[in-house]
């Protein structure tokens, strides 16, 4: 078996008496797409900020690719292979659609000196246009992304994510306030990114999500969180039959 992507041992943290997280393990493999999934105040978004050095656990360690990074900032996270999106857009509104992608992407491009005295793009130009074919946004490419609907700023985020190529992507609620017509598409593109990259290294996807179709029909394995702790870890098809979960969360 290779080794795990990501690997996440007793992770806990507390803020006063109240337990948040309390012992949190589990892993992601190499290629995978692992979902999150739990009531309100289960621990998943602390769990994710966690992971992703927004916050700094109590207990418990984290590894990318076996070296501990426990603690590392958001940057330094970035630096080493992990891309995120928020549950509310970070769009550039008074940016093109394209200078968003490029600058999502300019922080891993060389030294400070070298971008300096790079071409516009940064040299970025043409992996941002084959995102934004990708994502089947380039009538809105030149398009300012604050004029941009919902939607395709959603799509516009999660492109940004993938410009600097990185081996893991945690997304938060992606399909948070997209129209019901668009979640089918959001879908199509991050299994395509995962079975068949066209440039770059295939990722995996961490993806905490509350819509239960959505999860199901694109996750490989689904954690589910209840009151800070894991309550079950398999595939959608054992999810679904798990009594326990469908008793704490999902319903009958």
């Amino acid at each position: 078996m290779s080794q795990a992507l990501l690997k996440v041992t007793n992770l806990k943290k507390a803020y006063g008496a109240i337990q948040a997280v309390g012992g949190v393990s589990f892993e992601v493999m190499p290629g995978e797409i692992f979902g999150v999934i739990g009531p309100n105040g289960s621990g998943k978004t602390t769990m994710f900020n966690s992971v992703l050095g927004q916050i700094t656990p109590n207990e418990g360690s984290i590894e990318l690719k076996g070296r501990n990074i426990t603690g590392l900032s958001p940057l330094e996270l970035s630096r080493r292979g992990v891309g995120r999106t928020f549950q509310t857009l970070q769009v550039f509104g008074k940016m093109t659609v394209r200078d968003n992608l490029i600058v999502a992407a300019q922080e891993h491009k060389g030294t400070m000196l070298s971008r300096i005295f790079a071409p516009g793009d940064s040299g970025l130009g043409a992996k941002a246009d084959a995102l934004i074919d990708q994502f089947r946004i380039r009538h809105v490419a030149n398009s300012l992304a604050g004029t941009l609907s919902y939607g395709q700023q959603k799509l516009v985020d999660i492109a940004m994510a993938f410009m600097a190529e990185p081996d893991l992507v945690l997304l938060d609620e992606p399909c948070a306030g997209v129209n019901p017509s668009l979640v089918g598409g959001i879908s199509s593109l991050l299994k395509e990114l995962n079975q068949n990259p066209k440039f770059g290294r295939q990722s995996s996807f961490v993806v905490i999500e509350h819509n239960m179709d959505f999860v199901m029909a694109l996750c490989h394995r689904i954690m589910v969180m209840v009151e800070g702790r894991v309550l079950a870890i398999g595939t959608p098809a054992e999810i679904r039959a798990n009594k326990q979960v469908l008793d704490a969360y999902l319903g009958n």
